[in-house]
């Protein structure tokens, strides 16, 4: 799949249809903060996740503290965001749709 980065307004347009997802103060990455009933929740959707991303080659920064789990997407080889993050984002909401 093509890495090409989404100017501006695509960024805008894709954003706009995601919830709870805001862009990096350079723009250059979205993230998300997730929080779960309890680690057991959390580590499910890490599982989940993990299984997704390696699916379309994409793969999330994230990091895990008991129920809670904060993610950023980009793509490192584009230098910004392209249609990949926002698919992984997409399947990310998915999966943590049991957040609390």
């Amino acid at each position: 799949m093509i890495r090409q980065k989404l100017d501006d307004a695509a960024v805008a347009a894709r954003l706009a249809e995601l919830q709870g997802w805001t862009l990096v103060k350079d723009g250059s990455a979205i993230e998300k903060h997730f929080v779960f009933n309890d680690f057991r929740q959390a580590f499910g959707f890490m599982t989940q996740c993990a299984l997704a991303a390696e699916k379309i080659d994409h793969h999330p920064e994230w990091s895990n503290v008991y129920r809670k789990v904060h993610v950023q997407l980009t793509t490192h080889s584009a230098h910004g965001l392209t249609e990949l993050d926002f698919q992984l984002a997409v399947l990310m909401d998915m999966a943590g749709r049991d957040a609390a």
